[in-house]
């Protein structure tokens, strides 16, 4: 089974970036779609950015639509999320999540938490005004 292993979290000023990193262990990355999700103390848990394939689709939320970037290096096994720009906002931990690739349904399912089988551990960002 598939596991996942993110990092990169750490504490930044508004408006600095950060590369959060997940590698797959066990398996490739490849082989399934992949998502971020992030969760602030008191909110639900909500999708940040998918990636469908290396070269396919990916989707965002409209929060982070132009500051956030998903992207896949499937030499190193590893999917991440450039984040720039960032805001106070974007405080949470962060998660990365597997699913099976579902064809045309993904788009509509990619960024619903309860669609992903397969989670890592969070990574804390933090970022202060």
């Amino acid at each position: 089974q598939v596991q996942l292993v993110a990092s990169g979290g750490a504490s930044v000023q508004a408006g600095g970036s950060l590369r959060l990193s997940c590698v797959c262990a066990e398996y490739t990355c490849s082989a399934f779609a992949m998502g971020w999700f992030r969760q602030a103390p008191g909110k639900q848990r909500e999708g940040v950015a998918a990636s469908y394939t290396a070269a396919g689709s990916t989707r965002y939320a409209d929060s982070v639509k132009g500051r956030f970037t998903i992207s896949r290096d499937t030499a190193k096994n590893t999917v991440f999320l450039q984040m720039n720009r960032l805001t106070a906002e974007d405080t949470a931990t962060y998660y990365c999540a597997a699913k099976a690739r579902s064809g045309a349904a993904w788009y509509s399912s990619a960024l619903d938490d309860g669609t992903y089988a397969v989670w890592g551990r969070g990574t804390q960002v933090t970022v202060s005004s």
